[in-house]
């Protein structure tokens, strides 16, 4: 057995502490772990304390006497501060994006409570590739979780994206020579187009086929949707 914030739980060998919480019906926010991977730990927003000491829960394996704090005060405001710079890092303007209501950033920052993003903007000069006749890469909204990287690899076979620089100079890059997307091999079909948790993977021509107000987050808050998908092992992607 362990605890999350004083209660007991039980887990089963090999998992994690995220893994645990999830099958015992505890949301602990997250964006680059997904169920059909293996864990990451790349976005940080899993956070939690283990015996007094930061760990991420989707890496960290679950142990017997592991007393484990999740909300807190101090996990609430840094999970909040990581989630204010990933918008600040990024152009995410939610009223004019096309992933507005289905998107996991926005759904999660509505429910750590963020009410603004306390940072300077970077307004960073990140290109738009629209040079796919099905598919829109818009690198302006990539928060480097490596979803598509990992399905891409993993799932599609194929190994279209990838994460080339380091530190602020990261960012997403795709296995063409011309460093356009229409000269990889992906599809419209392939899993890692439709894994993205914002809007840098969009598939043209379907933008607001499904209207504002009946989207996925519009009336179900992340901690549901996510736990319902992830306890099944499935996908709430869109």
């Amino acid at each position: 057995m362990l605890t999350i914030d004083g209660v007991a739980l039980s887990f089963e060998a090999g998992q994690t502490i995220m893994e645990a919480a999830t099958a015992a019906g505890v949301y602990l926010p997250h964006l680059c772990h997904h169920p059909e991977f293996k864990p990451h730990g790349s976005c940080k927003l899993c956070t939690v304390k283990v015996n007094g000491r930061f760990a991420s829960a989707c890496t960290l394996p679950a142990a017997e006497g592991q007393e484990v704090l999740s909300e807190t005060l101090e996990l609430r405001q840094l999970r909040v501060r990581i989630t204010q710079m990933l918008f600040v890092e990024g152009n995410h303007f939610c009223p004019g994006c096309e992933q507005s209501g289905d998107c996991k950033l926005q759904a999660t920052a509505y429910a750590l409570g963020m009410l603004d993003s306390h940072f300077p903007h970077f307004f960073p000069a990140r290109r738009v590739d629209a040079s796919h006749p099905d598919i829109l890469l818009d690198l302006d909204r990539c928060i480097l979780c490596e979803l598509c990287v990992r399905a891409s690899r993993d799932m599609d076979g194929k190994s279209v994206f990838g994460i080339a620089g380091r530190g602020m100079e990261s960012h997403l890059v795709v296995d063409a020579e011309s460093g356009a997307l229409v000269d990889t091999v992906i599809e419209v079909s392939d899993r890692a187009v439709k894994i993205c948790p914002v809007g840098a993977i969009l598939i043209k021509r379907t933008a607001y086929e499904k209207p504002i107000g009946q989207r996925l987050y519009d009336h179900h808050p992340i901690q549901a949707v996510l736990l319902q998908a992830d306890q099944g092992g499935g996908s709430c992607d869109q």
